[in-house]
């Protein structure tokens, strides 16, 4: 007879949970923004258990999370006072930092870099989870290295059955799966680059997410830039990721009308199509329509949610409604434009392809 999946409640399957990463396995679990797939930060082994199952190549790096109030001098070779003001600002939440790394923090996290990610979640399960495994840890310094929890380079789970159906040969080895939910970010956290303050480079926007470069300006009075060729590298930036195995297409309104009449779909099998209005009459047979939603916030939201489902649906092809072209959609329109890249992009020799 199955149990049933961890919950909220569930200290003792968090327990489990802890006592399996202090002994260098695996761990999956939810987040705010996505179910991550954990291990021992300090453990060079266990990280890369982590790489083999994900397919990740080991110059990718991952984020260390955190429990709040853990001591960020043990990870960091320094803590500036712009990283102290976005903790306040946004921790724990949806937020990391890229900051100098500490020498004894190990490279396995960095990708061999000179920096490392940080990030401490608000998720209620995460939290305890984090602080459980800090506890067994010497001096309590406990940091658990955890990418999303899918292949590398495909859609991220933002449920416990999309960790399970994403690994099955490691749920099957005991992998534990902590159930919390429904993600109610969605998608992954925004990083920040605080690494070269020491160089004179201010903070730099490595991946967009649910913290907006307003608000980060506005918490720190200096602008955000962009990235540039020195930039560390950091998880979720390769041109194509977070894609399904469907092949996905971005098309503006006047394709998804064709579309809709019969006109340019594949010659065989049905498409799916995800837009911001309604069911249009008259709609070919050929097509299943998807009405998402046209707040940033809720789109982001059920995006990878609804990506899986389509995946799973038997499609020929994706058509998904460009979003907006404005800040407010900056996050969602990059993890659909990098899904689409997988697709349009000669990614041969990428990472991950």
């Amino acid at each position: 007879m199955s149990q049933p999946a961890p919950t909220l409640s569930d200290a003792a399957a968090i327990a489990r949970a802890a006592e399996r990463l202090l002994a260098g396995e695996l761990v999956a679990f939810p987040t705010e923004t996505v179910y991550g797939l954990g291990a021992d930060a300090q453990n060079p082994d266990a990280v890369a258990r982590i790489y083999a199952a994900k397919g990740r190549p080991s110059n990718h790096p991952v984020i260390v999370h955190v429990a709040p109030g853990a001591d960020l001098g043990y990870w960091a070779r320094d803590i500036s006072s712009q990283a102290r003001q976005l903790i306040d600002a946004f921790w724990p939440g949806p937020l990391t930092l890229i900051v100098p790394r500490a020498p004894h923090a190990g490279a396995a996290v960095s990708g061999g870099q000179d920096s490392i990610g940080l990030r401490c979640p608000s998720h209620p399960v995460a939290q305890a989870l984090l602080r459980a495994f800090a506890a067994g840890k010497p001096g309590g310094h406990g940091g658990v290295a955890a990418p999303s929890a899918n292949k590398f380079g495909h859609v991220s789970p933002t449920r416990a059955e999309h960790v399970r159906g994403e690994f099955p040969q490691e749920v099957a080895r005991g992998m534990p799966v902590l159930d919390g939910g429904p993600a109610q970010v969605g998608i992954e956290s925004t990083i920040i680059d605080l690494s070269r303050l020491e160089q004179g480079v201010g903070p730099v926007l490595l991946r967009p997410g649910h913290v907006t470069p307003a608000q980060i300006e506005a918490a720190l009075g200096v602008p955000v830039a962009m990235p540039d060729a020195a930039a560390p590298r950091a998880s979720g930036t390769l041109k194509a990721h977070y894609a399904p195995h469907t092949p996905l297409e971005l098309v503006g309104p006047q394709a998804l009308a064709d579309a809709a009449r019969g006109q340019g779909l594949p010659a065989a099998g049905r498409v799916a199509v995800a837009a911001f209005n309604a069911t249009p009459a008259g709609l070919d047979a050929r097509i299943t329509w998807h009405q998402v939603p046209d707040d940033a916030d809720r789109y982001a939201q059920a995006l990878y949610t609804l990506l899986r489902e389509l995946d799973g649906g038997g499609y020929a092809r994706i058509l998904v409604q460009a979003p907006p072209a404005n800040d407010a959609w900056r996050a969602v329109n990059d993890r659909i434009g990098r899904a689409a890249a997988a697709f349009t992009l000669d990614t041969t020799g990428l990472p991950g392809t």
